[in-house]
């Protein structure tokens, strides 16, 4: 912020306390008092008997884009007091509501567009020149003097911090003020002599027929206060924030106003501050100041005490500060503060509200206001160690997992284009843009991390990057959609991409097989790594997939713990579909996972489980059945666990085949069955009752056909 020192002088009561309270105000004296404060200043400019002050003001202190707000901070730390400007009274003429009609539809919700408007109406006033003590104020900041209404809300910014805007009453239709949302495409020329089509959902303060100024920003041309104006409206409002910064980048327009409404201007600000302009404004003019002013907007919000415990201020700076000089700082920026037993009720005035929320941010303050340097830095400093979180230890043996499996992290980009996000989404979602020209073609935040592998893939495969046994990536990041307005969704998802094997240009069954393994490899790996050795994974075919992948050829993937705790979903797994891969210009199949990582990392560590070792041999025994081609190996594992055979320890999976020796829309799937004996070995015709039984269920379950 540009800041003139004469002006900050003019604010300050040289003939208060301190030791610099007797002599002028110096460009040093507020170098110092303002970098002491936090506000550290670029650069100084003489100017004779000013200097032009180069201020860097922080987002959060908006109060300090004013001179009156820094005035109270150099008040603060130099003893000097501050002096706000005094503006007489003046007589008052006809009511308000007998020339204009305020109507504010936007103060509604919990976030209001237009929290409050006032609005003060002079009449009979004569627009001329500024006197030259309000000229030379504005020049000394480098504005320009237009008359003396417009220079009124010029100075109202610089020296409190409230932009406003004058309108000529006698060019609004019907005499009313309306803030409303504009029409998509309405029309309005700005003073800047330009004219703008608005978007809808923009904020608009319009008369009975048109908008006469986009709200926050800029005012309108129509409507502007000249030579010819005699009757005058005044506006003092606040809007919200993320309004005003989505209209200004939209038409590309930056002014005081909009950059000082980004940073919270307090609703309870707005009425003191236009009672001070409006009376000046009918002094200078020579108008007459209507009686009463229109307010309309959201209920006010309360003010809020902050309760600060002085051992606890002690405990966090490491000094003791007292109590009376703990009152004194932070009186000493309008701090109201009282006693409430052992602790102090703090309550931060309408400008610092937002800024001062808890009782850590009014330590903060404490300690800003007496100086860091007061905190003892000590020599050393104690350092406990802590042992990493299980969440860091669970990431750390997922990535080993999956690194030592051959497969390579990568970090991508969180963004996509929309017709690439849209096949991944979830049911019921709907993407996520971002209102940013600069993103152009990819403006999706994505939806899941399998395009930006997929791309990452393709990438790799036009640089001719070639990896023994194919291509395997693996990424852990977040991943956002919507399920309606305001309903933004945000999940951590760990995603695979893995080549099928071979190195033929046309993938033959056996090398999407051998893919297929290897990504289920890492899943199981991962799954024994956070939730033990006993946990096993079931794929099943179909549910809930998004478009992106092969329903024939993907499936469900969750988590069997064991100790009869329910399955733990953890996503999908399988095949893309042909058009996924056409769109990512992928000629070769790849199998994907996308797994959602928090069951990962609440399971972890898993609780150990000891046992001893078998004293007696088992015995394996393979089973090939012939069964439809879409009969997923769930239901065939299902089948035979299901019959709770006697000495059954394990069923796994061995392979599948698919040829004209099984037949058309057959395959021909092999299993293995493990048996044990705790207390002696077993002997073959022992299981044969088991396989028997095996055989029968599976033929009444999935319509077996043994192979010879």
């Amino acid at each position: 912020m540009d800041a003139s020192l004469r002006w900050l002088a003019s604010l300050l009561d040289q003939g208060a306390g301190g030791e610099n309270a007797d002599s002028p105000l110096t460009a040093d004296e507020v170098d110092t008092a303002l970098t002491a404060a936090g506000f550290p200043l670029d650069g100084i400019e003489p100017k004779g008997d000013d200097a032009l002050l180069d201020v860097e003001v922080t987002s959060n202190r908006g109060d300090c884009l004013s001179h009156l707000g820094l005035a109270r901070e150099i008040a603060a730390l130099t003893g000097r007091m501050l002096k706000p400007r005094a503006i007489d009274e003046v007589p008052r003429g006809p009511s308000v509501a007998d020339h204009l009609t305020l109507v504010n539809e936007c103060s509604a919700g919990d976030r209001p567009a237009c929290p409050t408007f006032t609005a003060h109406v002079i009449i009979n006033a004569k627009i001329g020149p500024s006197p030259d003590w309000l000229r030379s104020l504005l020049e000394s900041v480098g504005q320009r003097s237009i008359n003396n209404a417009v220079d009124v809300t010029n100075w109202l910014n610089l020296e409190m911090g409230n932009p406003s805007h004058v309108f000529d009453l006698d060019t609004l239709d019907g005499r009313r003020l309306v803030i409303r949302e504009a029409v998509d495409g309405e029309p309005l020329t700005t003073l800047d002599a330009a004219d703008r089509k608005l978007k809808a959902g923009e904020i608009v303060v319009a008369d009975g027929a048109k908008a006469t100024s986009l709200a926050g920003v800029i005012g309108g041309k129509d409507s502007e206060v000249s030579e010819a104006t005699t009757n005058i409206v005044l506006e003092v409002a606040t809007w919200d924030p993320a309004r005003v910064r989505a209209a200004s980048r939209a038409h590309g327009v930056r002014t005081d106003a909009s950059h000082r409404f980004e940073r919270v201007v307090d609703p309870r600000t707005c009425l003191p501050a236009a009672e001070i302009a409006a009376r000046l404004i009918a002094q200078l003019t020579g108008g007459t100041l209507c009686e009463g002013a229109l307010v309309e907007g959201a209920p006010m919000p309360e003010a809020r005490a902050i309760t600060l415990r002085p051992q606890r201020c002690a405990a966090v700076l490491g000094i003791e500060t007292p109590a009376d000089e703990i009152v004194r700082l932070l009186r000493s920026v309008d701090i109201a503060v009282g006693v409430q037993g052992d602790a102090l009720a703090c309550t931060p005035p309408p400008q610092r509200a937002h800024d001062l929320t808890r009782e850590i941010d009014l330590i903060e303050e404490i300690a800003r206001l007496r100086g860091f340097d007061a905190v003892p830095l000590a020599r050393r400093l104690a350092i406990k160690a802590q042992p990493p979180q299980p969440e860091e230890r669970a990431m750390e043996a997922i990535s080993s997992a999956l690194t030592g499996l051959g497969f390579f992290e990568t970090v991508t980009f969180s963004f996509t284009s929309p017709d690439k996000a849209e096949p991944f989404l979830p049911a019921g979602g709907s993407i996520v843009n971002v209102d940013d020209d600069r993103r152009g073609a990819e403006p999706t935040l994505r939806p899941s991390l399998l395009p930006s592998l997929l791309t990452c893939r393709r990438v790799n495969r036009d640089a001719q990057v070639q990896q023994a046994g194919g291509l395997r990536l693996f990424e852990v990041a977040a991943t956002y959609w919507s399920k309606g307005a305001g309903t933004n969704e945000e999940s951590r998802k760990l995603s695979m991409v893995v080549d099928a094997g071979g190195d033929g240009a046309k993938a033959k069954p056996e090398d999407i097989q051998q893919g297929v393994r290897v990504a289920k490899a890492g899943i199981e790996a991962m799954v024994s790594l956070c939730f033990g050795h006993g946990a096993r994974v079931r794929v099943e075919t179909g549910g809930d997939l998004p478009p992106a992948m092969d329903a024939a050829n993907a499936g469900r993937v969750s988590v069997d713990p064991g100790d009869g705790h329910a399955p733990v979903p953890l996503g999908y797994f399988g095949l893309p579909s042909k058009a996924t891969l056409a769109t990512f210009d992928l000629d070769r199949p790849v199998i994907v996972a996308e797994l959602e990582l928090e069951p990962l990392l609440v399971a972890y560590p898993p609780t150990p489980r000891v046992h001893a070792l078998p004293a007696f041999p088992g015995i394996e025994r393979d089973l090939s059945v012939v069964v439809s081609q879409d009969t997923p190996w769930a239901k065939i594992e299902e089948a035979v666990l299901g019959l709770d055979l006697e000495r059954l320890q394990h069923v796994g999976f061995v392979g599948t085949y698919a040829g004209k020796q099984v037949g058309a829309g057959k395959k021909s799937v092999t299993l293995r069955l493990a048996y044990r004996d705790d207390e002696r070995t077993l002997r073959h015709e022992e299981v044969d009752p088991q396989m028997e039984r095996a055989i029968e269920a599976l033929k009444q379950a999935v319509g077996a056909e043994i192979r010879g």
